[in-house]
């Protein structure tokens, strides 16, 4: 099955598939043929000044590396709420991201963002999903990424191939602040993820969190705006644990190696590891 859209995909008909009809057919009969398709996104606007405040990024050279991850997010919620989709969206965990420049492009510029659902892989206590993901200018790709989701205690016969394996943290710290306790909505407005997760204190403690955190790609263009290293097209992330609204964080890197690592105050497992390159 295949959507197409015109305009951004609408959060409330995405989200009502998921509060209506939790119930999904798992992955007995093999991973779906979904896709879908947003034409004519303009690159400007609300959605760039929105995601170059909220992740830092204003001015830097790497926006265009997680700028189409951000705003075509709304295509991935289209795809992991449809009925089709082998497990329900509220025992996701978006787990790594794998994203490549392919070609520059720049505010003004038109592109035509898709996203399919593309691998399973069986894990020992559940299965992981791949949605892939690319952004063009007319015929030039410009930029594609693989967004990985986590379903713990959700069986599937798929093969189990090993997951890459995330970099070991490595550097000093570069930076330290302040995770902004503030915006929780207008970043979900940004990517269309509206996971109470993100912005309910109360529904993250009855889901076993302490209090409500911050979307990976924000705290992942946070962690690229203070990188020692200003140049790369590609880059990999690994979302370890969550990084609290109003917690102090520390990443650690180094100028000349591709790994950097954030930790939140008090943890000493990394929350998100990354790799640019």
């Amino acid at each position: 099955m295949s959507r197409e859209y015109r305009r951004a995909p609408r959060a409330p008909a995405y989200m009502a598939r998921a509060f209506l009809f939790p119930r999904r057919p798992g992955l007995r009969a093999g991973l779906p043929a979904l896709s879908a398709a947003w034409r004519g996104h303009r690159v400007g606007g609300t959605p760039l000044a929105s995601f170059l405040a909220l992740a830092g990024l204003e001015g830097h050279p790497l926006w265009p590396l997680l700028y189409p991850q951000a705003a075509g997010f709304r295509l991935l919620m289209s795809l992991v709420t449809d009925y089709a989709f082998p497990f329900p969206i509220w025992g996701a965990l978006q787990v790594r991201n794998r994203l490549a420049l392919r070609a520059p492009f720049a505010r003004g510029d038109v592109l035509d963002l898709s996203a399919r659902v593309a691998e399973a892989r069986a894990l020992d206590k559940g299965s992981e999903i791949d949605v892939a993901c690319t952004a063009r200018r007319g015929a030039t790709l410009v930029w594609e990424g693989v967004t990985t989701f986590y379903y713990r205690g959700q069986r599937s016969t798929a093969p189990g191939v090993p997951p890459p394996s995330s970099p070991t943290p490595e550097g000093p710290a570069v930076a330290e602040w302040i995770a902004d306790a503030g915006a929780r909505l207008r970043f979900a407005r940004l990517t269309g993820d509206y996971n109470p997760l993100h912005w309910s204190d109360a529904h993250a403690r009855r889901s076993g969190f302490r209090r409500a955190f911050h979307h990976s790609q924000r705290m992942l263009g946070q962690c690229l705006a203070r990188l020692p290293r200003r140049e790369g097209s590609t880059l990999e992330a690994w979302f370890k644990g969550p990084v609290y609204y109003g917690a102090k964080v520390a990443l650690r890197a180094s100028a000349d190696r591709p790994g950097f690592a954030l930790f939140v105050e008090g943890d000493e497992r990394p929350a998100l590891l990354g790799r640019l390159s």
